[in-house]
């Protein structure tokens, strides 16, 4: 059973007021739950990858329960969010998608009927490097007012034989939406990818 020891977590919660224009009532929230972890599979090549996702769903489920309490705790007001890995140097591209399936379902499990597809960003990259994690809307993937990203990074990872794994979640269109669209008020049952 490979081991993804945590060496570090981190939670940020941004709170967005405005972006130029008006000052809203109430902000958008947005925030980001990150851990380093080991990368069992680093300097080595290794066929069936696959069955080490399950070791990741417990840390999937922690991070998500850290973002939702971080958000204030009522996952009715939780409407985005996204997914993303950054792989230490010595780790291959596919030692990312082991965070598919216990990061995507996760989030999906704590905020009840998320019916869109999680958006996802993988990289491989070195000490203090940054990624764009992608955010859309839970429900359906073509509400344009959370099209958005939250960029993330950490000064002293990922090590080369690590993995920094992030869930991002959001309250709120972007607070200055205007780009039409379908509307999160307007989205039907399973309109998920529509």
């Amino acid at each position: 059973m490979p081991q993804f020891i945590v060496r570090k977590s981190i939670t940020l919660v941004e709170d967005i007021f405005h972006d130029g224009g008006p000052v809203a009532t109430v902000p958008r929230r947005r925030a980001a739950a990150v851990a380093i972890v080991s990368n069992p599979f680093a300097g080595r090549y290794v066929e069936d990858l696959q069955p080490a996702m399950e070791d990741l769903k417990p840390l999937g489920l922690r991070m998500t329960d850290n973002l939702v309490g971080a958000l204030g705790g009522d996952t009715s007001l939780i409407d985005g969010y996204g997914k993303g890995v950054i792989v230490g140097s010595a780790g291959e591209l596919e030692h990312g998608a082991l965070w598919h399936v216990p990061g995507g379902y996760a989030m999906r499990e704590r905020l009840g009927e998320a019916l869109a597809i999680v958006p996802s960003a993988k990289k491989v990259g070195g000490f203090g490097a940054r990624i764009d994690i992608p955010i859309g809307h839970k429900n359906a993937a073509y509400v344009r007012s959370h099209f958005d990203a939250m960029e993330i990074g950490v000064p002293d990872g990922p090590r080369p034989d690590e993995l920094l794994l992030c869930l991002v979640m959001t309250c709120g269109p972007r607070i200055h939406a205007r780009m039409g669209g379908l509307a999160a008020s307007d989205i039907k049952a399973f309109d998920g990818l529509r």
